[in-house]
């Protein structure tokens, strides 16, 4: 039980990490480091099968999520955790600094990035970064999300506003709608059911106040447009 300060309030909660890496002594490095920060690691795991059942029981604050790991990688936990627990915050952690790769992290919803091999107090300072509302991406990486984000094309497809009711997923969705794939295609592209790209389409459809595919992405290609040339949700 917290106990009430002499001013009469409580103390802040402890913010709560997950720490999911097959490597048993790097987790507890990871773990020892971020206690001694103040942090609480209330659990672990060493696939992402067991991530994805902490993240929907535990909704931490931070999930450390290695992407490399037997029965679900990494990359396909982080898409499930967010569309289930957006409020969970993901920083990937890989032994490859492939920025491709590293890209890939971001699109499936992590909101930090960081390469094995750097010193445990980054690691502890990224967590609290990313507790207080920063994303976390090193400038290498930065610099390619520049990049990519200068070609894409006049249309604004891939622009997606800060403040959304659509999920990542919904407007990964979108965005091949906009694109003119069909619902098989998509289902192809994303290899999801084809039920599974139906139901989105349908709860996309719903959160725009959408009655058709068509005026869905007539929506989206208006949101997109004013975001893209202000910078600011429509």
């Amino acid at each position: 039980m917290a106990l009430a300060r002499q001013d009469g309030s409580r103390p802040a909660a402890a913010p709560r990490v997950v720490v999911v890496d097959d490597d048993e002594q790097l987790r507890g490095a990871l773990r020892a480091a971020l206690q001694d920060a103040g942090l609480v690691v209330i659990a672990e795991a060493d696939n992402g099968r067991d991530a994805i059942d902490l993240a929907a029981h535990f909704r931490p604050d931070v999930m450390i999520m290695d992407i490399v790991m037997a029965n679900i990688d990494g990359l396909s936990a982080t898409h499930q955790i967010v569309e289930r627990a957006p409020s969970v915050r993901i920083l990937l952690f890989t032994g490859s600094d492939d920025l491709d790769l590293g890209m890939v992290g971001l699109r499936a919803g992590a909101a930090g990035h960081l390469v094995k091999g750097v010193p445990v107090s980054d690691i502890v300072a990224a967590v609290q970064r990313m507790v207080a509302g920063e994303p976390v991406v090193g400038p290498d990486l930065t610099w390619r999300l520049i990049e990519s984000l200068r070609g894409l094309p006049v249309g604004g497809i891939g622009v997606r506003p800060v403040r959304s009711k659509l999920t990542p997923r919904e407007w990964e969705v979108l965005d091949l709608l906009c694109a003119g794939m069909t619902v098989d295609q998509i289902s192809d592209e994303l290899v999801l059911a084809r039920d599974t790209v139906r139901t989105h389409v349908k709860r996309l459809l719903r959160k725009l106040g959408a009655h058709s595919q068509a005026e869905a992405i007539s929506i989206a290609n208006g949101i997109r447009a004013t975001f893209a040339a202000t910078g600011r949700d429509a």
